[in-house]
């Protein structure tokens, strides 16, 4: 069976799961699809107290799908389409979504993982759990707009070893770095998260979405910059991310991404 976002909803608690087992809950690109709407329907239901955001099995999400890859990302306009669409539509509005959301992680948290957790407000790991983007080994680099996402939330230290260095580092490290609110042993993380969300869902539910749309206006970020101004105008929005994302895409087809992917697929390692 293909993946699929499965959400399930009672009155006070929507429970958003990512589920495609056999790959780890790799993101396809209909999974992001799906994601997005989720996250929009929860905006717009008004008795939603708490979102659990998890993975199927034994995984959060192990990045995405890239069996899919060479149908989009060997050519500039599909992969920028991928991005700044799929990508981008579905993390925007999980970061528009005032209820509150917490990330239950386990396993593996990787690229798209770790993309998708930033956008949540406590993120609770079993002590096993990974986290990393070694996308560099693929032969491309994190979007500029998820780039930026990724190193507020987990600050440009640790994004730089992610990123440059291909590491992945374990949920201890990562509370350490402030990126999780709590790590719990593996076989309490459900009762953990589960807890989590008892305790939101007692509090004031007003007072909660006032108090995100607050923190999101004190904590602005260059990657909410609107879809709508890339490519036209480098300088109005004075955004640093601006130029950047004109030609972000120009590696479509370059020789390192096509060596990467098709050396993943083959089960060989790169050479770069």
């Amino acid at each position: 069976m293909p993946g699929h976002i499965r959400y399930q909803q009672d009155p006070l608690v929507a429970s958003v799961t990512l589920v495609y087992p056999e790959r780890f809950n790799a993101m396809s690109r209909a999974m992001w699809s799906e994601l997005r709407t989720v996250a929009q329907a929860i905006q717009r239901h008004d008795t939603v107290r708490c979102v659990l955001l998890s993975g199927e099995g034994a995984h959060f999400c192990a990045g995405g799908d890239i069996s899919e890859y060479t149908s989009f990302r060997f050519e500039e306009a599909s992969l920028r389409d991928f991005h700044e669409q799929d990508v981008w539509g579905a993390l925007s509005a999980l970061l528009a979504c005032d209820v509150p959301i917490v990330a239950q992680i386990a396993g593996n948290c990787m690229g798209a993982g770790v993309e998708i957790a930033s956008c949540c407000d406590i993120r609770l790991a079993a002590a096993s759990a990974q986290f990393g983007a070694p996308i560099a080994r693929l032969g491309f680099p994190m979007a500029p707009r998820e780039a930026a996402l990724v190193g507020r939330e987990v600050g440009l230290v640790t994004a730089r070893q992610m990123l440059l260095e291909a590491a992945v580092l374990g949920a201890p490290d990562m509370l350490q770095r402030g990126f999780l609110s709590r790590v719990v042993a593996d076989d309490e993380l459900a009762a953990q998260a589960q807890a989590t969300v008892q305790r939101i869902i007692r509090l004031a539910p007003q007072a909660a979405r006032l108090n995100k749309q607050t923190l999101r206006a004190l904590n602005p970020s260059p990657a909410l910059l609107d879809q709508g101004q890339i490519a036209t105008n480098t300088t109005a929005s004075g955004d640093p991310l601006q130029p950047l994302l004109v030609n972000a895409y120009a590696y479509a087809d370059s020789a390192e991404q096509r060596e990467g992917i098709t050396a993943f697929l083959a089960k060989r390692p790169p050479v770069f």
